[in-house]
Formats: structure tokens, C-alpha cells, sequence
């Protein structure tokens, strides 16, 4: 199932302007709701409508000024990029200015792990190399103007207490591996001219006959492809899958985004819970709790909880 709104699983249906929103961009009035309970980080609300002949559609309805502007930016990119093997079907759109109102294919028949199996996790690596391989819509922001460009490092440095009360390590070993883990996210190459979704993790993922199929575009941007496998594997491995070095080489590249998802995870996770969105920063903080001992595999360091 596609992932849900904050909440919307203790609604049956959407409210009676949101109704009339979805009618309009659907061009057809559902006969049937079902709220998608799976995943979901913000206050978006997102649904299953059942048309009259049958057939049914995701339906993702904006609730907050973020979720708007999230909105806007998945439906401009799937506008921009047509159909793809690796995207949804794009089915409707309308925006009033307030809520907009994005309809995409139904995958809830697909297979949305966890659990991970070999197959699965081989079969998004090839699909996340074919994203990469494939021709960019115009007009992409750069990856290092992006969330993921952030070096937190130096915000640890400057008021390290919140990152130590996750309990990801010591203080005495912060203190000890700061600089390197620091140099290292610095040095982090974001630079290049692919496809990347920027996002990716299961609940932006789904797979349908062996291939994946990723959601929630309003990230996408043009950089190095690593950083799309390697944003995955920190919750890849929290769910149960593979070591990040069971699935990515250690390189000297892959230590530095290591590093900077390490530092990103935990400064973030550290930061007060977003009321709009309260999923965010204990996901955060899952990624931070594989990240980090990541990044110390990856530079030699000794584990950061011993």
C-alpha cells in the first residue's frame, strides 16, 4: 500500500471540500475511499478513490503550506518527465491555490517491503542505476542545493548535548572522531549531471513484476548517483536488510556521504519533533542509529558504542 497521511487512517473519507477538490482533478466522482494507512511523514492525506467503473486511483491531498509546495514540486516533475518505467502513472492534477490535488495509478497491488529479500534489494539497485542511466527533465536544482547538502557536523560541533542524548555514542569517543568525521562529510562529492529521487527508502518504494517503482519526487535533482544508493542504506539496514557495505563498496567517496549521513541523520533526529509531520524525526533517528556505525566502518574508527 502507498504510504499514509498523518492521521488519515482515523478518517473514512476526506471532508466534503477535499471531496470536491479530488472530483475535479479525478473528472469523475469516486464512489468509494480508503484511507491509505502505510508510512506517510507529513500531513499530506492520501487515499485510494474508487471511480464508478471500478477502476481506482491514488489521491494525495495537500493539508499545510509544506505539504503544498511538496505537492507542487512531485506534480511538476512527473509533468516534466512523462511516463517512465520507474514512475508512477501521473493521472490527474488540480490546484486551487490552497490544497492541491495529485492522482497517480493505485500500486497497492505491488510489493512494498520490508521485509527485504536478496532479489529485492538487487532489483532496486538495478532500478536506481537505470534512474541514473536515464535522460533528466530540464530544469533540476543541483544535489548540493538540496537537504541532503547540509554538513551538520560543524552544528554538532557547536552545541554537541542533543546528538549525545540519542545515545548513538560516547562523548568520549565524539570527541575523539569529530575532526574526521567532520573532514570527511566536508569532502563529500555531490557534483554530476544524473537523475537522482533524492529520497529514497521504502516507504518511497514499491516493486511490480521484479522492478521498482518509486514515489515522492519533490526532491529530485541532478548530482553524483551514489548518493542515491547510499541515502537508502541506513534504513535499508534498520529494516532487517544488508550491512551498507554489503550492498555499496567502501571507497574513500562512499566514506565521505557516509560521513555527511551520519552527521545529517543525527543533527536532524536530534532536533524537536515537526507537529505537521511527527514520523520524521524518529525515522531520522532510525537512519542516524545505522548511519553512524557506517561512517566509523567506513573511516577506520573504532565503533561508536563499545
Amino acid at each position: 500500500m502507498l504510504p499514509a497521511a498523518v492521521g488519515s487512517d482515523a478518517m473514512e473519507r476526506p471532508s466534503e471540500a477535499d471531496v470536491e477538490r479530488a472530483t475535479r482533478a479525478l473528472r469523475v466522482a469516486p464512489v468509494a475511499w480508503r484511507p491509505v494507512t502505510r508510512g506517510g511523514q507529513t500531513a499530506a492525506s492520501r487515499w485510494v478513490a474508487t471511480l464508478p467503473d471500478g477502476s481506482t486511483r491514488f489521491v494525495k491531498i495537500a493539508h499545510t503550506d509544506d505539504t503544498a509546495s511538496w505537492i507542487r514540486d512531485e506534480h511538476l516533475f512527473y509533468a516534466l518527465a512523462g511516463r517512465r518505467a520507474h514512475l508512477p502513472e501521473f493521472l490527474g492534477w488540480r490546484d486551487d491555490g490552497v490544497r492541491p490535488v495529485l492522482v497517480l495509478e493505485d500500486l497497492s497491488e505491488a510489493t512494498w517491503p520490508p521485509p527485504w529479500t536478496a532479489e529485492a534489494v538487487a532489483a532496486v539497485l538495478r532500478g536506481l542505476g537505470e534512474v541514473a542511466e536515464s535522460e533528466p527533465p530540464p530544469d533540476l536544482p543541483e544535489a548540493r542545493n538540496s537537504q541532503w547538502a547540509l554538513d551538520a557536523w560543524p552544528e554538532v560541533a557547536a552545541d554537541p548535548e542533543p546528538f549525545l542524548r540519542l545515545g548513538l555514542c560516547s562523548s568520549t569517543w565524539l570527541d575523539r572522531h569529530l575532526d574526521r568525521l567532520s573532514a570527511a562529510s566536508a569532502a563529500a562529492r555531490f557534483e554530476g549531471d544524473r537523475l537522482l529521487h533524492f529520497d529514497v527508502r521504502s516507504d518511497n518504494l514499491c516493486l511490480r513484476e521484479g522492478r521498482p517503482v518509486l514515489i515522492d519526487w519533490n526532491f529530485a535533482c541532478l548530482g553524483n548517483p551514489v548518493f542515491d544508493v547510499a541515502a537508502w542504506l541506513p534504513s535499508l539496514h534498520a529494516e532487517g536488510g544488508p550491512a551498507p557495505e554489503q550492498v555499496l563498496d567502501t571507497t574513500d567517496e562512499v566514506a565521505c556521504i557516509a560521513s555527511l549521513m551520519a552527521g545529517n541523520f543525527g543533527w536532524r533526529g536530534a532536533q524537536p519533533d515537526i507537529v505537521e509531520a511527527p514520523h520524521v524525526r524518529p525515522l531520522q533517528r532510525t537512519q542516524a542509529a545505522t548511519a553512524l556505525p557506517w561512517a566509523a566502518r567506513a573511516l577506520g574508527l573504532p565503533p561508536p558504542l563499545d
